[in-house]
């Protein structure tokens, strides 16, 4: 069997200027890097997000049931559903995130999809790109500086060094940098004080990037970017330190959206990285309006499972940007739900119908989370070859009974060809009418936009917040801050706070350990359990596998 790599390495790419031209995108509308690789240009984007260019573009939203170590396969299911939809006469295009050199290395891997349902040139979409990383890190590193310099520089505006919550960021996991001492050396060397890194994927700054429609939002929302306060408890922003400006010249060229190509050619845009986890968890704002205006149908992705990445987009991305979805697509396999249904990893090839039926919980939550949504949803079963007869049958009487649409699709292994049966279905369901609701209003208090998340999306009994955290919350609100939404960065692998809960948890309290404002972003940050902004390298990283050849090929990724 051949590799992700080996198979994308084989591959024949069109040149993407003639990816572009299949947009209605002259040469002039973008803007290369080398043959394969390009960004598209501020005249094309100003062209198209004029309010009287039509909006044609149906939204579909692919999300998850809780992830676990069999795979579900969410970024392939995305990649080869478009695949699928232009085999079939739709204009579909892919908006998916940009991998983060961090899991590259480390274990997850990248997210460029998988076998024949990839996004092109697979390589180096999982590294360098077209730098959009290294930008957002510069950017937010920028603030960083400015800020430490002005403490150095007299501190004019009073900020209290105990206050700031502003970390630096680096694009890898790297344990040992979450907690640092800064300014050690001497008085030359700046004020000493506690501090630490955050993976970019992390950082305000892109989920800022991700969020804004244009320059000028951009620049504005950097501005909005509390990184601590005064010793009399006012926020101090970016704008007060004058660095958004500068950060928004550094970020110029990132937040052009960047167009490949899949596979089998069909156009993409993949641009913007934030973690599901620990930020919303979905691609830019800007690609989504532009794939809206140049294609019939946008296949994008959310981060992780329904309560992360799908619930951060109905709740943060679709009111602010106005993108409700059209569609939802909720990836499941076989394998996944064994292992929720108690059966260990060594074991999944074995068949089990009753593990397949216990796991099947986790699938019922999820799809509880997508349909309260009031939007049409399809149910994608990602089908791998140790999958029986009878455990298939399991999962479709389950679905048929309780009225859910099901479609089962081997896009990994058939491209495109393997994702019909999933293309008609979703096809019929952007047909079907729906009345999207978000799960909570902006008037409410935070602790009622975090009990409306913990009781409607995790199925918690509520929250509770520790005593930092309250002392925060009343802070927020105190400072006008009460008004933004929350985003809870919580663990991937389980509804509840705890990573090892998995399946369908009841009768569990979601604990909050911090508040953190990302006012830029438009949001609170609520920690909760054990999760951390910065993961650590495991035993045997990604990276010992990754390497060159004598011809300049990489080899080992993936």
């Amino acid at each position: 069997m051949k590799s992700d790599l080996e198979i994308a390495q084989a591959a024949t790419l069109r040149p993407v200027v003639d990816v572009a031209a299949e947009l209605g995108l002259t040469e002039e509308d973008i803007e290369l890097f080398g043959r394969y690789k390009a960004k598209i240009s501020y005249t094309a984007l100003n062209r198209l997000l004029q309010a009287d260019t039509p909006v044609r573009g149906k939204i579909v939203l692919v999300t998850a049931i809780t992830p676990t170590p069999a795979g579900e396969g969410k970024t392939t299911t995305t990649i080869g559903l478009a695949q699928a939809l232009c085999l079939l006469g739709k204009k579909a295009i892919t908006a998916t995130r940009e991998p983060s050199m961090g899991p590259v290395f480390g274990v997850k891997g990248g997210a460029a999809g998988g076998g024949y349902a990839q996004v092109l040139p697979m390589e180096d979409i999982n590294l360098h790109f077209t730098g959009d990383m290294h930008a957002i890190g510069a950017a937010h590193n920028l603030l960083a500086a400015m800020l430490d310099n002005h403490l150095q520089q007299g501190n004019a505006l009073n900020i209290d060094p105990r206050t700031i919550g502003y970390r630096r960021v680096v694009d890898m996991n790297d344990r040992a940098l979450r907690n640092v001492i800064l300014g050690l050396g001497g008085r030359t060397n700046g004020v000493p004080r506690e501090g630490g890194f955050s993976i970019t994927v992390a950082s305000e700054v892109m989920a800022i990037l991700c969020l804004s429609s244009s320059l000028v939002e951009l620049k504005d929302r950097l501005g909005r970017i509390v990184v601590g306060q005064t010793r009399d408890g006012v926020p101090v922003t970016a704008s007060d330190l004058k660095a958004n400006g500068a950060m928004t010249a550094i970020l110029l060229d990132a937040l052009k959206p960047n167009i490949v190509q899949t596979l089998e050619g069909t156009p993409a845009l993949v641009h913007g990285g934030p973690f599901g986890n620990i930020a919303h968890g979905c691609s830019s704002v800007l690609a989504t309006k532009v794939a809206q205006r140049l294609g019939d149908i946008v296949v994008t992705e959310a981060g992780f499972g329904s309560d992360l990445g799908f619930e951060k987009y109905c709740d943060i991305v679709a009111p602010g940007a106005g993108l409700p979805p059209d569609a939802v697509v909720l990836v499941a396999t076989i394998r996944a739900l064994k292992m929720h249904g108690g059966v260990s990893k060594k074991k999944l090839d074995g068949e089990n119908v009753a593990a397949v039926q216990r796991g099947l919980a986790n699938l019922d939550r999820h799809a509880g989370n997508v349909g309260r949504m009031g939007v049409p949803f399809v149910i994608a079963v990602n089908h791998f070859s140790s999958d029986t007869d009878a455990e298939t049958e399991a999962v479709i009487a389950h679905c048929k009974e309780r009225g859910w649409n099901i479609a089962f699709c081997s896009v990994w292994g058939e491209g495109g060809e393997g994702g019909r049966q999933l293309a008609e279905a979703v096809i019929a369901a952007l047909e079907t009418p729906g009345k999207f609701a978000p799960n909570y209003t902006e008037e409410m208090t935070l602790l009622e936009k975090l009990n409306a998340v913990a009781t409607r999306v995790y199925g918690a009994d509520g929250v509770t917040l520790s005593a930092e955290a309250d002392a925060q919350r009343k802070w927020l609100e105190a400072n006008g801050l009460g008004g933004l939404r929350v985003c809870i960065a919580k663990t991937q692998y389980s509804f509840s706070d705890d990573p090892k809960g998995g399946g369908a948890p009841v009768g569990f309290t979601i604990h909050i350990r911090s508040l953190t404002p990302s006012a830029g972003a438009g949001f609170v940050v609520a920690f909760s359990g054990d999760i951390m902004t910065m993961p650590g390298l495991p035993p045997v990283p990604a990276a010992e596998n990754i390497d060159v050849d004598n011809e300049g090929r990489i080899i080992g990724l993936f």
